[in-house]
């Protein structure tokens, strides 16, 4: 079950709503498989701290079978993905910002 987010969750949340999530979720031309992953995502994702969340986003550039499939889908449909997103998150979400 999901718990209320903390600041630094709420700015990790934020910069995948913008970079990944929202984009497909407001897409009219996205599968509804690929809404659903995003939803389940965002649901595993509010689970976490923010160390858990980066550690996820990680995992998921990492890649798992069910991970690698899902990002497939996500480029073939034309959105971006985590990896789009590595560059900035990378700067943004350092240990420096982990913290407390």
């Amino acid at each position: 079950m999901s718990r209320p987010l903390g600041p630094k969750e709420t700015q990790i949340m934020e910069f995948l709503h913008d970079r990944v999530f929202d984009p497909i979720l407001n897409s009219t031309s996205a599968s509804a498989p690929l809404k659903q992953g995003i939803r389940l995502t965002i649901i595993r994702m509010k689970e976490r701290d923010a160390v858990g969340m980066v550690d996820y986003f990680w995992a998921a550039l990492k890649g798992t079978e069910r991970s690698i499939g899902f990002a497939a889908r996500m480029r073939n449909e034309g959105f971006e993905r985590f990896e789009e997103a590595l560059e900035d998150f990378r700067i943004r979400f350092d240990d420096r910002f982990l913290r407390p």
